[in-house]
């Protein structure tokens, strides 16, 4: 269960033991078996998307194979390649060579008008899953929230990455300005209702989801997004894509809308690596199957802590 933590003025939160944290699932207060700070060494997929709607930001994007390399990875870590376009190309395969990885970023090319988004996430995850268990697991991806064609569906790749205890982060990429947004999108304001549920009936003759519900009210409650994908994973999600798969996951999503604020937001990324807390629970008490609502605490007054929302188990057989 990897954890991040602020103070009140946003600074990461570095002094932490043990001690300090408290998890619950579905309600269950559990026991902390193992506790780390860091330490662990990364296994990254960097996720590109290649499209040529994202032309003009490609020379900023092929510069930042060293942020990756240095910032980001650490010492023991190693990266694979992902970009994608119309279609999805491992670019280049795991590997702790730096010089590979920068090379791969730096020769990235621009490919045809579609985004396989969600196709591309299903190979990051899927090329995670056979790393070490002892790795920590994440999914860095630069792209527009824009999918066109894919196969796969979100809730279901986002499934697949909490079981696997993946991370997504994600550098929002923009093809024009008009649309100016924070350096960062979480969770709003807590809702009315629990996660996964609406507070009001649908609209006569629709079926209800969290996207056709924030058109009615003109507000997206991006963490019951994030929880209901997961519930209804064979259910199409048009909206925020990149903040729901971070959000569901614990990661954090940067819109960045010039390609200068690219490498600050990439540095972010691996200052929250290095700054992260795992914390590993058997989960006793509870079902066994469906959707787990997680909740980590930190007794500290004025600290906040973020973790995914939760995982879903699927029946034997399914």
């Amino acid at each position: 269960m990897p954890a991040v933590v602020h103070n009140g003025k946003g600074a990461l939160v570095l002094d932490l033991d043990k001690k300090d944290f408290r998890i619950f699932d579905d309600g269950v207060e559990q026991r902390v078996e193992d506790f780390e700070m860091g330490g662990a060494p990364i296994s990254m997929a960097i996720v590109v998307e290649t499209s040529s709607r994202i032309q003009a930001l490609l020379p900023a994007i092929r510069r930042t194979g060293i942020l990756f390399t240095q910032t980001v990875l650490g010492e023991g870590g190693d990266a694979t390649v992902i970009g994608y376009n119309d279609e999805v190309d491992k670019l280049l395969d795991f590997t702790s060579d730096d010089d590979a990885i920068e090379g791969a970023i730096k020769n990235l090319q621009q490919g045809t008008t579609g985004a396989k988004l969600y196709d591309a996430l299903a190979e990051a995850v899927a090329a995670l899953r056979d790393r070490p268990v002892e790795r920590r697991r994440v999914i860095v991806t630069l792209a527009e929230a824009v999918d066109s064609g894919s196969e796969s569906k979100l809730g279901q790749v986002l499934r697949d990455a909490q079981q696997s205890n993946i991370i997504v982060y994600s550098v929002g990429l923009s093809s024009t300005s008009a649309q100016v947004r924070g350096p960062e999108k979480q969770a709003g304001a807590p809702a009315a209702t629990p996660p996964g549920t609406f507070g009001l009936p649908p609209a006569p003759g629709t079926i209800q989801t969290p996207d056709t519900d924030a058109l009615r009210s003109g507000n997206v409650d991006l963490l019951a997004l994030a929880v209901w994908a997961v519930q209804h994973a064979t259910a199409p999600i048009r909206e925020h894509p990149l903040e729901v798969a971070d959000i569901a996951t614990g990661g954090l999503y940067q819109s960045t809308v010039r390609d200068q604020s690219i490498e600050p937001a990439i540095d972010a990324i691996g200052g929250e690596l290095h700054a992260q807390y795992t914390l590993t629970y058997r989960p006793t008490g509870v079902g066994t199957t469906g959707y787990h609502e997680i909740k980590v605490e930190v007794k500290p007054r004025g600290l906040k802590v973020r973790s995914r929302p939760g995982y879903y188990v699927e029946a034997p057989g399914n």
